[in-house]
């Protein structure tokens, strides 16, 4: 069953981790939680929280340019900036399970200078 507000389910997850609250993301992510990226395919909770999830150390902040309510599932734009001044993008398409997110597939490589 779908989240009532996907996209402000998504909004949660990213100020969680911009402001660095483990146990907030922790909340929000299903215990069958899955992760994909180019870098990373399919990788459970675990995984994820031991090697992806301390990148987010890195992220000074988020601007969302596209966040996309498609009913089960909500895509995120956004920019953002990291501690040392470098920006980039990415797309994310967000799986939800009533109010966790049980799988993100991250789309990177945007370098914004």
């Amino acid at each position: 069953m779908p989240a009532r507000d996907g996209p402000q389910l998504a909004r949660d997850m990213y100020q969680a981790l911009r402001v660095r609250r483990s146990q907030r993301v922790e909340q929000l992510l299903s215990d069958d939680f899955t992760f994909y990226s180019p870098a990373d395919v399919r990788i459970d909770r675990a995984r994820y929280f031991e090697g992806c999830r301390p990148n987010s150390e890195l992220i000074e902040d988020f601007a969302f340019t596209r966040l996309i309510d498609a009913g089960g599932e909500v895509v995120v734009t956004y920019e953002s900036t990291q501690t040392d001044g470098n920006r980039f993008r990415n797309t994310d398409a967000l799986t939800l399970e009533g109010d966790k997110i049980c799988k993100a597939e991250v789309y990177f490589g945007w370098n914004l200078g």
